[in-house]
């Protein structure tokens, strides 16, 4: 709704700076302007209209590089403003609303910067791995469940995957709040085990940029008002390892050509179920996987994670469906995230998934 509102109030603006043109080109009666308006300085006014007719579509568009040109047209509507002062001034105020939303816009362009520079590091170190093909030979040391649900995504005779791209939209909730809409994009890297994961929630209209990182078996949480001011910032060996089994929940639900990891070991447990223990630069965390008859995954509980609410530990489960054939894998589109806490289950996370790619470049 906000967004809406911002591009109403630029469209408006823009649409005003129209009256200087129109009085300097002697189009209509303009008493709104007292002063003579020179055709320059005209043509000012209509450079400056055009300028947010354009921010406009951009963020229509959806562009998150608007605040750049819409900085531009703030700065020479200011400009116009002063040199008019007594009939423009109150134009002063649009104007400060939007370079509000242009600071919020470019904090969180900034902000994400951090994370598209981890990307890189990523993708340059994992371009530089051969692409070997998985072959049956690869999977014969692993449970027979496991055999079973690789054969049925369709990672066989098939590049081994080096890196993915995931993009989600969903929701989230904390206890006793209502849900918010949220779209993420995150990219994993399997040779040194890494996970960025940039998601940007939208609450009261506004949008909360958060981003997650584990590399170098270390995590961090950051989420930041405007892209600059903390509101949670977290790190250290309790979120590592709660990191570490979102990582490896990563690899067995979107990734699943990745489970021929020496750093996994296996333990049988029945007919529909197998225990792992992956474990990364001394850390080691351990989860059931659970599968139905056709071989798909259907959960993944663990009781190694932590909440970041209160920082003690939890069963943490991530029930999946919907499977459907993407790019030629077999893989579930939609998700939950589970708290099993004393007083009941608590689901604060729904994921459908919009994008996957491997071996990105």
């Amino acid at each position: 709704m906000l967004r809406y509102i911002l591009i109403f109030i630029i469209l408006v603006h823009g649409l005003i700076h129209l009256m200087g043109f129109a009085k300097a080109f002697d189009y209509g009666n303009i008493t709104q302007l007292s002063k003579t308006v020179s055709k320059p300085l005209g043509a000012f006014w209509f450079a400056t209209a055009v300028l947010f007719i354009i921010i406009t579509l951009l963020l229509l568009l959806k562009k998150d590089w608007w605040w750049i040109p819409a900085l531009i047209a703030i700065i020479t509507s200011q400009v116009l403003i002063i040199s008019f002062w007594s009939d423009a001034k109150f134009g002063t105020i649009a104007n400060l609303l939007i370079l509000v939303a242009v600071i919020n816009a470019w904090g969180i362009q900034h902000f994400e910067n951090t994370y598209k520079t981890d990307i890189t590091a990523g993708l340059n170190r994992t371009n530089k791995i051969e692409n070997n093909l998985l072959t049956i030979k690869d999977i014969e040391p692993l449970p027979e469940l496991v055999q079973q649900y690789l054969t049925y995504v369709g990672v066989l005779n098939k590049p081994k995957v080096k890196n993915a791209k995931v993009i989600f939209e969903g929701e989230m909730r904390e206890q006793g709040k209502d849900w918010f809409k949220f779209t993420s994009e995150q990219y994993n890297f399997f040779d040194t085990p890494t996970r960025l994961f940039f998601m940007k929630a939208t609450m009261f209209g506004i949008t909360i940029p958060g981003y997650h990182a584990y590399k170098n078996a270390n995590a961090t949480m950051q989420i930041k008002l405007a892209g600059l001011f903390h509101i949670v910032n977290v790190k250290g060996n309790t979120l590592t390892k709660a990191e570490t089994v979102t990582l490896f929940n990563d690899m067995c639900i979107f990734a699943p050509a990745t489970l021929i990891d020496k750093r996994i070991s296996w333990q049988p447990v029945d007919s529909s179920s197998v225990k792992a223990i992956f474990t990364n630069e001394g850390i080691s965390i351990a989860a059931i996987l659970y599968f139905n008859k056709e071989g798909q995954l259907i959960n993944f509980i663990s009781d190694d994670r932590y909440a970041v609410s209160d920082m003690k530990q939890y069963r943490f489960s991530t029930p999946v469906s919907n499977y459907k054939n993407i790019y030629g894998y077999n893989l579930p589109t939609y998700g939950e995230t589970v708290w099993h806490y004393p007083e009941g289950n608590f689901t604060y996370g729904k994921f459908n998934l919009q994008q996957l790619e491997y071996n990105c470049k």
